[in-house]
This record gives C-alpha cells, structure tokens and sequence, in this order.
C-alpha cells in the first residue's frame, strides 16, 4: 500500500485535477451484531464496484480504489462512531459506504461525517427520520425509508384480508420508526393494532414479551426487528408456546438465515426488502453469483450502488474531497442520460470524462428524491419450503 500523501499533496489532489492516487473507500457496516449474516454479501458487492472502477483504468487519471473495512455493529452507537472515526482520521477514506443500521448510521452522521466533511451513502438505514436529519449535503441513501415500507407492509396485509395484528419493534430508532409507519398505514386502510410493543435484541428468554402479544391477540404478528438477534428469538418463542403461527416480516427479518434457524414453523410467513425487478438488478445477480455471493442477498444491490455512486461522483467533479463530489451524487442518479448499469461503470467513467451526461440506473434502478433517498421498490418474499421465495413486487 502506498504511503499517504504528505498534506500538501493531498489538497492539490482534492482541489483540482487529479494524479493517480490510491482513493480509499470505507464500509462501515455490522459485520458483527444483528444482521451480521447480510454483510459479507453487503460488502462483496461494494467492493465489486470499486473493483470495476479500480480495473477499469479510466478513474481519475489511472487511480485505483481500495475498501477499508469498519465494524459498525449495527447496534452500538459508541462503537460505530469509534470505527468511523478511525475511518477518518486514520485510514483517511474519502467516502464511506454505510452506515447500515439506522441508530448507528444517525450516530456517525452527526459526530464524524458532519464534522469532518465526509460523504456517507448508506445501503441499508431506513428509518424515515434520517430524512429530515441535518446532513449538510452530505448523507445519501440508496434503500427507500422506512415511510415506505410501511405502506407496502400495509398494502399486502389489507390485500390479504388481514384485520388485525400484533406488532413488536426492537427498541431502538430503526424498529420504532418503522413500527410507526406500519400501524399508521395499517390503520388508515381500517386495520386494528392489537399492540405495539418493544422487545430488547440480545435476550435469551422472550417468553414474557410473547405472552403480552399472545394476550392481544390479531390475525398476525408482525415482527419489526432483526432476523439474528430478537426478531429471531420473538419467533421462536411464539412458535414454541403456540401464541402465533403466521409472521410478518419487513426488511431487517429477510435472510437466508431466518428460515435456516427457525426451520418449517416458518413456512407461510411473508413480508418484503428493498430490491428491483430491473434488468441492472438481474445483472447484478450474475455478476455476483460469478464472484462466489448471491446478489439477491438483502441490501447487496444498493452497496453496489452506493460504492458506484461515491466514485462516479468523483470523476464527475474531478475530485476526491467530499465537500466537492457530493454536489454531482443527485445529478448522477436521476440523469438524464445513457443509462448505466452494473458492469458499466468503465463506460459511465469514459463518458463523464468526456462531458456526457449518465444516468445512473444501477442494480435497483437508482432514483434519489428529496434529500437524497431512494424512491424505493419492494421485493415480496414468502417462506416456502424453508427458503424465502420472491412472489411479486410493489
């Protein structure tokens, strides 16, 4: 690895026409903690792009790219902000790919990304309160917000004939926004919430948060957690005592690791993530499944995204200092122009170099609205057979 440039190469980097360099790129994400079974494929797939860009040759006069890890943990706040700290100040990334849960993500935005110019786009924090939080143009999102999802969520229960439901959120910014979002959907197409209750991630023992939900009652429980810590564990305590046989199941629960550990008392629940039907998403799949991961893998297509994104902002703005390539991120995503896809990045680099406009399409057909956050499309998952099977799309 190159040694670091001395500091006043560093700001004739980042000020103006750039020399080839090695651009450093962190992925902040829970390789340990609640989704810890979603993140090898999470980072496999930014570093797919950054691999794309880096081989290409075309990046920034012939720079290359390289990933510098960081363990979020996804559930402790003091924990994430310390990783991207050393990000930082440290290993002196210039764009971070994450955070990925949404307390963590809140965290880090407000204590190392705001005060020290760094551009974050995030794959996977969802809760619809990061929109309206002060970024300074910093913060970007290429999963839609939790707002959403709890419409979808409501959408499918209404359409199923669903009238009533029991719902428990794990207790942090992540869970009770989206917990919100679901019962006020829900309600306002005339369904009843039974109960809407916390349960803590990390307890051996669910029983008693099982017997308030059971003593609710409702056609469902809908489970707004995570599928390696609590929302596990609340499953398999109702399963266990009979309190509840059907789940609902929004994006922290989808993983090949739910049904895995849960087992056949799983079968006919049902829920939705955050993908795309699109022909960059089918792509992706390829792509990744030729690397050895399966790019269907929950929020994999959006950490492509936001890597690719980070690094074609920099092209276009001639710059690797965020405080500079953070003003083309929307400009990129939403065109208009040639349509770029992944395995496309070498073209998009080419065309940006050549004043041509792109519009970044991506593996979840990429489109930022309001501050900065991704429209948003669902993929419809229903357990069968003890694996999540893809059944629609909203």
């Amino acid at each position: 690895m190159k040694k670091l440039l001395m500091a006043s190469a560093a700001v004739a980097l980042c000020a103006g026409a750039a020399s080839a360099e090695e651009v450093k790129i962190g992925v902040l994400i829970g390789f340990t903690g609640p989704i810890e079974s979603l993140t090898p494929a999470m980072a496999a797939a930014s570093e797919m792009a950054m691999k794309e860009v880096s081989d290409s040759g075309k990046f920034l006069d012939g720079s290359t790219v390289v990933s510098v890890r960081g363990d979020s943990t996804c559930g402790d706040a003091a924990a994430g902000t310390a990783a991207a700290e050393r990000l930082v100040t440290a290993d002196k990334v210039q764009g971070i790919v994450g955070g990925d849960c949404s307390g963590v993500t809140g965290a880090v935005l407000q204590n190392v990304a705001r005060p020290n110019g760094m551009v974050m786009i995030s794959p996977s924090a969802t809760s619809p309160a990061l929109t309206t939080a002060e970024d300074d143009g910093l913060f970007f999102r290429t999963a839609p917000s939790d707002a959403r999802e709890g419409e979808v969520m409501a959408e499918t229960l209404t359409e199923k004939g669903i009238k009533s439901i029991a719902l428990t959120y794990t207790n942090n910014d992540y869970g009770k926004g989206l917990a919100e979002s679901i019962a006020n959907a829900f309600i306002a197409k005339g369904g009843t919430v039974t109960i809407n209750a916390a349960h803590d991630d990390g307890k051996a023992d669910y029983s008693s948060e099982v017997a308030a939900l059971a003593a609710a009652g409702g056609d469902i429980l809908v489970v707004a957690g995570y599928l390696d810590q609590g929302g596990k564990g609340i499953i398999q305590a109702s399963l266990d005592t009979g309190a509840f046989s059907t789940f609902g199941l929004p994006g922290g629960m989808i993983g090949d690791s739910l049904p895995t550990a849960i087992g056949p008392g799983l079968n006919g629940s049902w829920g939705q993530i955050a993908g795309s039907d699109s022909a960059g998403a089918a792509k992706f799949e390829e792509m990744m499944k030729a690397g050895g991961f399966d790019g269907t893998s929950a929020y994999s297509p959006e950490s492509y995204d936001a890597a690719a994104l980070i690094l074609l902002a920099m092209q276009a703005a001639k710059s690797t200092d965020p405080k500079v390539y953070k003003d083309k991120v929307m400009e990129l995503a939403n065109g208009p122009g040639e349509k770029i896809y992944p395995g496309d990045l070498a073209k998009a680099l080419e065309l940006i170099a050549a004043g041509q406009p792109i519009d970044y399409e991506g593996a979840t057909a990429v489109t930022l609205i309001g501050p900065g956050e991704s429209a948003g499309r669902y993929r419809l998952i229903e357990v069968q057979d003890g694996k999540n099977a893809t059944v629609g799309w909203k």
